[in-house]
């Protein structure tokens, strides 16, 4: 019943990033042109219901699925960790016209080009997990 859960999230979550254009190259070519608020919006949205989230994760001692206690601890301090991740996150993101959620929507859509750049960002993942103890964070 878990995964159903889970998988119904996700499809939801699809749909939602599929109609409000989110997923789409020309938003996101708009976007880094300074063309239009559509993506900002969204994106100011996202991170505005995130913050009230995990606010609210807080106060109310909320319990994940499988009613263990939840954890969230704060990230590591670090300007430059964050500073080159985001750059690379960024030239990733406006080289394929999409991020890792629209990724998996485009594909969802029945655009299969996407899938060469979901290999890519699975590659760099798996990359970056066996470098991570030699990388400076």
């Amino acid at each position: 019943m878990r995964y159903f859960t889970y998988l119904a999230i996700g499809v939801f979550f699809g749909i939602v990033m599929y109609k409000s254009e989110a997923a789409s190259w020309f938003r996101i070519y708009e976007m880094f042109q300074f063309g239009s608020f559509h993506m900002y919006g969204i994106i100011g949205s996202a991170l505005v219901l995130g913050i009230i989230g995990v606010q609210l994760i807080k106060r109310k001692d909320v319990k994940p699925i499988s009613g263990k206690q939840m954890s969230l601890q704060p990230k590591e301090k670090g300007v430059y960790r964050y500073l080159l991740g985001g750059i690379i996150f960024g030239l990733g993101w406006a080289l394929a016209g999409a991020c890792p959620g629209p990724m998996y929507v485009l594909a969802g859509a029945g655009y299969l080009p996407i899938l060469v750049v979901i290999v890519g960002a699975l590659l760099g993942t798996f990359i970056y997990g066996l470098l991570r103890s030699k990388l400076p964070h």
